[in-house]
Formats: structure tokens, sequence, C-alpha cells
């Protein structure tokens, strides 16, 4: 968790990253653990809790920012800023208890924007494939 932490400024409850898995250029793939005490379950939806498409987004977003960060040594660059999501897909629904399963790209970097890709899954089953563009910002306002 420590190397996650030092890699992105999210903290909880707004991390959705638990462990790097695997990083190898360009490539990354990370895991979280699908908690069934999450507050999200309380409200999303009560008796039959499914994982929000939205955040299981967000952590392909910090799963491809945790990449950037050790490619580029650091986050002194700059905080990783979403501008673009494009071709989100939903294809099957996160459960508490499910290990989420995550994998992100660096598909091109054109100046400051890094073009990206990413898959979510659950047991090798796909959950969510999106694009998506992140820039670096010297600070958030």
């Amino acid at each position: 968790m420590e190397e996650i932490l030092n890699a992105i400024p999210h903290r909880p409850p707004f991390l959705f990253v638990d462990r790097i898995v695997e990083l190898s250029g360009t490539k990354i793939k990370t895991a979280k653990e699908i908690r069934p005490d999450d507050p999200v379950f309380a409200g999303h939806y009560p008796g039959q809790p499914i994982m929000p498409g939205a955040l299981i987004c967000e952590s392909i977003f910090q799963t491809g920012a945790i990449l950037l960060s050790k490619v580029m040594g650091g986050m002194g660059g700059g905080i990783p800023v979403l501008t673009r999501i494009n071709n989100a897909k939903f294809k099957s629904i996160v459960k508490p208890g499910n290990t989420l399963d995550i994998e992100a790209e660096l598909v091109e970097k054109v100046s400051n924007a890094y073009f990206m890709k990413g898959k979510a899954s659950v047991g090798g089953r796909t959950s969510v494939t999106v694009e998506f563009t992140v820039t670096l910002a010297k600070e958030v306002l």
C-alpha cells in the first residue's frame, strides 16, 4: 500500500487500488478487494449491492495514474487529472466480496496528454473497458 500512496495523491475513502500486481514498461496490473462494508453499498443498492460503474472506472483511472507515476519516477511532474473518457463499456456487475483485477496501458503521449486504455475484470470476466486521457497539473485549483 505504501508504494501506491507514494505514487498517487488519492487517499481513502477515495482510493480504489489495494495493490500492484505487475508492472512492465507501459502496462500495469493492480487489484482491489470489493469490501462488503464499503459505505457505498448502503445506498447502491440496498439489499442488492453492486459496485457503481463510475467507481470501477475510477479504479482504472487510478491504476493509470500509478503507471504514469512509475514511468515518470514520482509525482514531481504534476498531479494526474482526467481530461477525457471514451468508449466506456460496462459488461458485467461487480459485487461485494469480489476481487477487481485492473489493467491500464499507456497508448501514446502527445505533448502533455497521456492517452491510455484500461480494463477491470472479476475472475477473468470483463466488467468494464475504457479509453481515457490524463494530463499532469502543477496544482489542482
